[in-house]
């Protein structure tokens, strides 16, 4: 479904009269592949290059080489209506479930702005837009009545269960989960891992799993790739670079783990 083939991308540092803007690598060679239905991680710390890997699938920046595919398209030669399109296809949901959310709007126009944005391809008038949100808040385990509160009104768990039926709300094929759980507490993290798993296997979801935490990527990933410094350094199955990690890096990622099993 997705393919990134020897995908890099640099950054040009900024001119002053005392630097000559060097240029910084941030990504090197990124070549994987996302299998329609599954779940990919893509695991690191901090700076090594998750996020911009997740801008360029998106493409809200562009690669400096390589090619970006999505259902067999490049997505660096397709058109802004084209592109327009398939936003609709992937969709994002956001770390912080505070700060990804607009204040002033109602959980009813948070859901439904997607479906504005992409009015000429999904075709839904008002009435439609307004059930389809109340569908989709009943998919999250939430309910009809609390389309017309506001954001202030929900805990964090709430709010990131309404921010991923935003993310449904154009019936994607993909959502790219950037650290979906990291800002809830434990409990409330399991509750959500639980969702997106039901949702996965309701709606035929293929998720791209982002997080710096291995116990979470070991508990809903089937596979994965561990990047360091913008290259990859180690990509399987979930569970056997688990049990038998091949790279120093990945071996030290999981030595700072103390909740998880012994491998």
């Amino acid at each position: 479904m997705l393919v990134l083939e020897r995908v890099s991308k640099e950054f040009r540092g900024r001119r002053s009269l005392f630097t000559s803007g060097r240029t910084v690598s941030a990504l090197r060679d990124i070549s994987l592949a996302v299998e329609r239905g599954e779940t990919f991680g893509i695991v690191g710390e901090s700076g090594s290059g998750k996020t911009t890997l997740t801008r360029l699938i998106l493409r809200l920046d562009m690669p400096t080489s390589g090619r970006i595919l999505f259902e067999g398209d490049d997505m660096a030669r397709l058109s802004a209506a084209a592109m327009r399109r398939l936003r609709a296809r992937i969709q994002i949901v956001f770390q912080d479930p505070y700060a990804s959310l607009n204040p002033r709007m109602t959980v009813h126009d948070i859901v439904t702005e997607p479906m504005l944005i992409h009015r000429a391809t999904l075709g839904l008038d008002q009435r439609t837009r307004t059930a389809r949100a109340a569908e989709l808040l009943a998919m999250v385990g939430l309910a009809e009545q609390h389309l017309h509160r506001y954001p202030h009104e929900f805990s964090g768990g709430q709010r990131q269960r309404i921010g991923i039926a935003r993310a449904l709300a154009t019936g994607p094929a993909m959502l790219l989960l950037d650290e979906p759980t990291s800002a809830l507490d434990v409990s409330v993290q399991a509750q959500v891992l639980n969702l997106l798993h039901g949702l996965q296997q309701r709606l035929g979801l293929t998720y791209v799993f982002i997080s710096h935490d291995l116990s979470v990527v070991r508990y809903i990933c089937d596979r994965l790739a561990v990047i360091n410094r913008g290259e990859i350094v180690e990509t399987g199955q979930a569970e056997d670079v688990f049990r038998n990690p091949a790279n120093t890096y990945t071996r030290m990622l999981l030595a700072a783990m103390p909740d998880l099993p012994s491998l």
